[in-house]
């Protein structure tokens, strides 16, 4: 017999990324270059659309990002596990036609934190993403890289969103 206190409890992280649900327009702010000490940004906007998936217990957005080297497509899959209480999110560069290596994390008084390990140039390095400012009508998220295992971080990547006005479909 399941005990319904404990799968309640288990489930309730899987609505941490509902605020993200619907239309938003989104202000990107981007290193120019990575892992050099660079401290010029590029800055470009974009759009996304963010909806549930598998009833609740994941979401998926598609963006169209703007970026001065040509306009692209990319997508994100976000999926709860209910037994570890923490999330996978998945990025899709519609460039590459690659799914990145899985970032897993989970929120902490409003703060979405996750990391991942990846390439970059040939390196290793590790990966954090984190999620903050969530307001029914903003949030922000910001990539930043370490090359050093986790000793230093650089962020180089802020997207600041807004929610889209509503669409009139009639």
């Amino acid at each position: 017999m399941v005990d319904v206190e404990l799968a309640d409890a288990a489930l309730c992280g899987a609505v941490d990324f509902d605020f993200l649900l619907g239309d938003w327009r989104v202000k990107h702010r981007r290193l120019g270059r990575r892992l050099v000490g660079d401290t010029d940004w590029i800055e470009f906007d974009g759009e996304m659309r963010a909806r549930p998936v598998l009833g609740g217990l994941g979401n998926f957005d598609e963006n169209i990002i703007n970026s001065p080297s040509g306009r692209f497509n990319a997508c994100t899959l976000r999926l709860y596990h209910a037994d570890a209480q923490r999330w996978s999110i998945h990025w899709i560069d519609g460039r590459a036609m690659a799914i990145d290596a899985p970032m897993i994390g989970s929120f902490a008084d409003g703060i979405g934190t996750f990391f991942g390990d990846e390439q970059f140039e040939g390196r290793p390095i590790r990966v954090r993403f984190l999620w903050s400012r969530i307001t029914p009508t903003s949030a922000r998220w910001e990539q930043a890289f370490s090359d050093d295992c986790g000793v230093r971080w650089e962020t180089n990547w802020y997207m600041d969103f807004s929610r889209a006005e509503a669409r009139n479909e009639s």
